[in-house]
């Protein structure tokens, strides 16, 4: 068995109910995994994996379990496995390292993966316009704010995360903002272009987030790479160290 793939894939909001049935979307992505299971070396999942996660120290939100066997599954099979936090999955903490072996990034991530630098995040935040946008995901990533939140039973807390994060998916349907916005207007585009001038070592730049898939060539063959999600586009990246290649799982 000869490991030499590295997948990408973010924004699958596994529970969000605007799927129309979940379960059977987690069901897709798991076939996924497994398809890739036989040659991957890295699995990079960059950011909202979950449409809610919170994790109190005995407690974390019921179900995903086929996709998080899936992945302790890969992981016992030697496959690195990498978690961003994303925006609606903020708070991971130690339990899916501890469970699975995963390691949860919060943030930017710089990593040498067969002979190319990549520069990863889940995207929020990089240069995003919004300023409510920026309130709210700097109260969510308070230290005291969380722990505060902790102290609510999640009788109530999880049922709250879940509408909420149900209400933010749903606003955003169907607005020009879901739709490419173009090269001058992309906030992870200009910003990875200013990120280039500064650190020009740098082959590829992966994100989530915006829910559209996306490969563009900025300059000296460095490319910006949108993920896409499993909403609407069932889409991950590939890379085999010569070609990295954006596509949609397509089954037989």
């Amino acid at each position: 068995m000869v490991r030499n793939k590295a997948y990408f894939t973010s924004d699958a909001h596994l529970g969000l109910d605007i799927h129309g049935d979940p379960l059977c979307v987690e069901r897709k992505l798991v076939r996924w995994l497994d398809s890739i299971k036989e040659d991957a070396a890295y699995l990079f999942l960059l950011g909202d994996m979950f449409d809610y996660w919170f994790e109190y120290r005995h407690v974390v939100p019921k179900g995903f379990t086929r996709f998080l066997g899936k992945l302790g599954e890969l992981s016992d099979l030697g496959v690195q496995i990498y978690m961003f936090a994303g925006n609606h999955d903020i708070w991971m903490f130690d339990y899916l390292p501890k469970e699975i072996g995963a390691q949860v990034i919060d943030g930017t991530y710089e990593m040498d993966i067969f002979g190319k630098r990549f520069f990863m995040a889940h995207g929020d935040g990089l240069g995003d316009p919004s300023w409510s946008f920026r309130f709210i995901r700097c109260f969510f990533r308070n230290k005291l704010c969380q722990r505060l939140y902790k102290g609510i039973h999640p009788w109530f807390t999880v049922p709250f995360g879940f509408a909420w994060s149900r209400h933010s998916r749903k606003s955003k349907l169907n607005k020009p903002s879901a739709s490419y916005l173009g090269e001058d207007k992309e906030y992870m585009v200009l910003f990875s272009r200013e990120h280039a001038k500064k650190q020009d070592n740098i082959d590829f730049y992966v994100f989530g987030h915006r829910h559209i898939m996306l490969d563009l060539e900025i300059q000296d063959q460095k490319r910006v790479v949108i993920l896409g999600d499993w909403i609407t586009h069932f889409s991950y990246a590939c890379f085999d160290g010569e070609r990295f290649e954006l596509k949609k799982f397509e089954e037989a």
